[in-house]
């Protein structure tokens, strides 16, 4: 079993082989508990992003992990690969810009409220 760190590692790894752009990595196991991780990456043509997936699923299988799913094969703008414990979506920046996923999955970890000081006691 590989770890989610070591998947992380991978999936840039792959992307930053493929030049993929803007690539940014997002913490999400306070939003969901669905996955721990979402990676979103650029890339410059329809061509450019199929070469994206095939790189990650390639990287991921001889790393050990395993692909649940891909979406958007068929589609020139954006497409999702699930590994299980991370979801990757490579776009188009255009369609980056317009869904804006870093806005949805980019939520800082909330903080623990902090814990208020006793009273002194009363004499």
């Amino acid at each position: 079993m590989i770890t989610t760190a070591k998947l992380q590692k991978t999936i840039v790894a792959a992307l930053e082989d493929i030049k993929a752009k803007d690539i940014e990595t997002f913490d999400v196991r306070h939003v969901t508990a669905l996955f721990d991780r979402v990676i979103v990456a650029s890339a410059d043509s329809g061509r450019q992003l199929r070469a994206l997936s095939n790189s990650v699923q390639s990287k991921v299988k001889s790393a050990g992990g395993s692909i649940v799913g891909v979406e958007g094969e068929d589609s020139d703008e954006w497409m999702l690969v699930d590994t299980g414990d991370i979801v990757v979506h490579l776009m188009q920046p255009t369609v980056r810009a317009h869904y804006n996923l870093e806005e949805l999955w980019n939520h800082p970890k909330p903080r623990a409220p902090r814990k208020k000081k006793d009273a002194p006691a009363a004499d």
